[in-house]
């Protein structure tokens, strides 16, 4: 079940911070709650994509992307994404989250955030490809910045990882499936 008590908790906690400027980084903390848990007693990985769509909506809050989205009518959505597990968040163990906004291209944004454990030690790392969507698909993020009154701001240097990752997804077949395996 989606955690509507934590959104709503995070979205009223995040509109009373200060805002952030389009790239910098929204951190916030979190505790791994027993219904978070898996059968060996720690954090759920789609548990951990849900957290992580908590921290994209606080991060979206204070960059003031909320406002435009509510203004235009535009959702959000995730396009693609991969990730890496590394340590275990147990149960009651408290964490940090980070997210921020990476880069942009003619219909992306990429997004980073991780999950910090408290001894310092990143627990995971994910890396996201999202869209904004209206009623007739994409909207170009050269559009949402212009709705958020940042019309020339131009996108950083895309890192090669991330660049890495867009190439080899492009190789991907799609609809997937369709080949029979050798």
């Amino acid at each position: 079940m989606f955690p509507i008590v934590r959104l709503i908790k995070d979205l009223l906690k995040a509109r009373r911070m200060a805002p952030l400027a389009l790239t910098e980084t929204h951190v916030s903390n979190h505790i791994c709650w027993p219904w978070d848990l898996d059968f060996w007693l720690e954090l759920n990985n789609g548990r951990a994509m849900t957290l992580y769509d908590l921290g994209r909506t606080m991060l979206a809050q204070r960059v003031g992307l909320i406002t435009t989205l509510r203004q235009n009518r535009w959702g959000m959505t995730v396009a693609g994404t991969t990730v890496r597990f590394r340590q275990r968040i147990r149960g009651f163990e408290r964490f940090e989250m980070r997210s921020r906004a990476v880069a942009w291209d003619d219909k992306f944004i990429y997004l980073e955030q991780s999950m910090w454990r408290k001894d310092g030690t990143c627990a995971s790392h994910v890396m996201l490809r999202t869209a904004l969507t209206d009623k007739n698909g994409i909207v170009p993020p050269a559009r949402v910045l212009k709705a958020m009154g940042h019309p020339d701001l131009p996108s950083l240097e895309m890192p090669d990882w991330i660049d890495a990752w867009r190439a080899a997804d492009a190789q991907r077949p799609w609809p997937p499936m369709q080949d029979p395996l050798a």
